[in-house]
């Protein structure tokens, strides 16, 4: 039954890490839109860190639900 936990738990890591690296990709193209007002550009920029961030959280707990799976 753990298993099966940890393989939902691996699939449901990498869809949120494949959402936070959208949301970063979009926010990187905020921050460097010359139309966009700098306070925009400004948060685009700290919003894609923190998307970042989140991102590699995600791929590491992805791992470690796909060593718990398989052993």
């Amino acid at each position: 039954m753990d298993t099966l936990k940890n393989a939902g738990n691996y699939v449901s890591d990498k869809v949120q890490s494949a959402t936070s690296g959208a949301s970063k990709e979009a926010n990187k193209e905020v921050a460097k839109d010359n139309n966009a007002g700098v306070g925009t550009r400004l948060q685009a920029a700290g919003d894609a860190i923190s998307d970042k961030t989140k991102e590699k959280k995600h791929d590491a707990s992805a791992e470690a639900n796909k060593q718990a799976a398989t052993h």
